[in-house]
């Protein structure tokens, strides 16, 4: 069968669950994944929020719970101590694995290694479905509905000419490694020049004995090489991982992330954006996964409904709406600290993490998951002793 309802592009987190709540809607749903396996080929850290992961309905033998937080600059190194874990590092490919299996119980097909080679459009300038090269060989998908979750290159959008390349961007490279003397509730970021000169460098423990050791930077803040940078931080034993015995990798993973806001609209005629491709991730950690699965629910479940109203961008409506609502703001505040952060010297970091150091625990959750409300940047501004920090939460209640 290459007649659909819906034909969703990419089996990531976004797509797999687009499948799963438009099949529960019995539509009918192909996912055309261009790796060999889902997950074959992991983009992302894995890191997570325990609360949202939980409501999602991802079972607990698939993340590292973290309960405390570790920030090194130059000169500072603080820890922020919780009670009980509030983040997570999850198994990616059992994570996304299992939400493929959720996908296929309730009838979506699911073929892997199918690259899209073009986009269908009508003269009315619709989405009519996909050519794909595909184990079968080059197959023609016609659809009422295409969801591209096909993540950071958007290849639906950019082929039909509705998308732009991204122009800011994060690069990510990491090892995910067997090592000793891990704390495996504690997870690390390391800023200044030497971890990376627009970015970050991470520690993220996954278990007792294995670790996601990463670097990431900006483009176009820099041009530097994360993997020539992460490599620097292992072979040197940059701090902290003078701290650890017998770093090893057993994985790498690369991977890109859009970084300059959500697109302008995430939908039109026979077409809608989720996940990645539609630029849903909190730029602070550069984390989306919760956003994917959440909103490729809604994106499955709303085109479903869509299907008997002609998929026009209209009848999609819904969708925009629901989640620009939820975390379009909380985005754009974000892209305003890390736009600080992308230009901050060794000096700067340091006055940085003494910020970060004097918020409360609760607080410094709220602000590094981008869950920004007018009422605590307020708190903030009018309590913290610091006069850069008030700068900081008035540049992010300044809308």
């Amino acid at each position: 069968m290459t007649n659909y309802d819906i034909v969703i592009v990419g089996g990531g987190p976004a797509g797999l669950s687009a499948a799963y709540s438009a099949a529960r809607k019995k539509a009918t749903t192909i996912v055309l994944e261009k790796d060999d396996s889902v997950a074959q080929n992991i983009r992302t850290s894995g890191v997570s929020w325990i609360d949202d992961i939980k409501r999602l309905g991802i079972p607990e033998k698939y993340y590292n719970p973290i309960k405390n937080f570790r920030i090194i600059s130059p000169s500072k190194d603080i820890v922020l101590r919780g009670n009980t874990p509030k983040s997570c590092v999850l198994d990616v490919r059992a994570t996304y694995q299992y939400l493929a299996t959720l996908a296929a119980k309730e009838g979506a097909e699911i073929s892997v290694r199918s690259e899209v080679q073009s986009v269908n459009v009508s003269p009315s300038n619709k989405i009519t479905g996909i050519v794909a090269n595909t184990p079968k060989g080059k197959m023609k998908f016609d659809s009422k509905l295409v969801i591209d979750a096909s993540g950071f290159r958007s290849i639906v959008a950019r082929k039909a000419g509705f998308a732009h390349n991204w122009t800011r961007y994060g690069v990510g490279a990491e090892y995910e490694c067997y090592c000793e003397d891990i704390d495996p509730e504690t997870w690390i970021l390391m800023v200044g020049n030497k971890y990376s000169d627009a970015g970050y460098a991470w520690i993220f423990p996954i278990s007792k004995q294995r670790v996601r050791i990463g670097t990431g930077v900006g483009r176009p803040d820099s041009i530097s090489d994360p993997i020539k940078k992460l490599n620097s931080i292992i072979e040197n034993k940059f701090k902290p991982l003078d701290e650890l015995n017998n770093i090893q990798p057993i994985e790498f993973h690369y991977g890109l992330i859009p970084n300059e806001g959500a697109r302008k609209s995430t939908i039109f005629d026979g077409l809608l954006l989720v996940g990645d491709s539609a630029g849903q991730a909190n730029p602070l950690v550069l984390e989306g996964i919760r956003f994917a699965i959440e909103f490729g629910r809604v994106a499955g479940e709303i085109g479903a409904k869509s299907l008997s109203k002609g998929c026009t961008k209209e009848s999609l409506q819904e969708y925009e709406k629901f989640w620009k609502q939820r975390v379009n703001s909380k985005i754009k505040s974000s892209l305003k600290v890390q736009s600080r952060w992308l230009k901050m010297n060794d000096d700067a970091w340091d006055k940085e993490v003494e910020i970060i150091q004097q918020m409360t625990f609760d607080d410094f959750l709220d602000f590094i998951k981008a869950q920004f409300t007018t009422s605590k940047l307020m708190k903030l501004v009018l309590t913290h002793p610091h006069a850069t920090a008030k700068q900081l939460f008035s540049l992010i209640l300044d809308k």
